[in-house]
């Protein structure tokens, strides 16, 4: 998946910056590690990544204000990476535009799996096999708009691309090729990150918002992607 990716380290823990610098690297990537808001203005003045794992307790400009920037101005993927128990600056980030996050301390495989499943929809590949022949179509109603499976996009009913995550779009997919029925959010982590969810978490809610802001026809009564009471969410193609 790497295949000369660029991934920009935002860090200003050394030990952190040393660990993903060696381990991303024997994976094939391009390693660009970075120890101040400063230095990553500055390397983005020369090179844009594909993906930034940007901390967001950085010194002076913190991450969540770089994450803003980067999502107004750049199309790449963007994963936070927080302090333990920083809930609150995690919902930011996600409500900022973020891709993902993880918490420290965490494991670089784990790391890799996400990095992996953010650099999918940024680099325009398909997702993961189908599983109903709906989902084999190059472009699916959604809402009110299109999901064009193939280049991994959400398109307005003028085939204007609507900007979504990497995530949003794993969730979308997933919804996709499993209409009308009732998904509860661990399998919704589970499809679209491999992880359990625990009660904390609030990160499919807050996509969920999201999303609805972006295809429904009144967010605050949704009738495509429905709550399913006691239980999670659903995707009703025609309500």
């Amino acid at each position: 998946m790497s295949e000369q990716a660029t991934i920009f380290v935002v860090d200003d823990d050394p030990d952190i910056r040393e660990l993903l610098e060696d381990y991303l690297g024997d994976q094939g990537y391009t390693v660009v590690a970075l120890s101040s808001a400063d230095a990553f203005r500055d390397a983005l003045g020369n090179q844009v990544p594909d993906v930034v794992l940007l901390d967001v307790g950085l010194p002076g400009e913190d991450g969540l204000s770089l994450a803003r920037h980067v999502r107004e101005h750049f199309e790449v993927g963007i994963i936070m990476v927080s302090g333990a128990g920083e809930t609150v600056d995690r919902i930011i980030g996600l409500e900022i535009g973020a891709d993902d996050y993880l918490a420290k301390p965490f494991d670089p495989r784990e790391l890799h799996a996400r990095l992996k499943s953010v650099l999918r929809r940024y680099r325009n590949t398909p997702g993961k096999a189908a599983e109903t022949d709906t989902a084999a179509e190059e472009r699916i109603p959604f809402g009110v708009g299109e999901l064009d499976m193939q280049r991994c996009q959400l398109l307005d009913s003028k085939g204007q691309e609507i900007p979504i995550t990497a995530m949003e779009f794993e969730l979308l997919r997933v919804f996709a090729t499993r209409p009308n029925r009732p998904l509860s959010r661990d399998q919704l982590l589970t499809l679209t990150q491999n992880r359990e969810w625990d009660p904390y978490d609030r990160s499919i809610d807050i996509r969920i918002a999201r999303l609805r802001r972006k295809i429904e026809p009144e967010p605050d009564k949704p009738v495509f992607l429905k709550t399913v009471r006691g239980m999670g969410y659903m995707f009703v193609p025609q309500p």
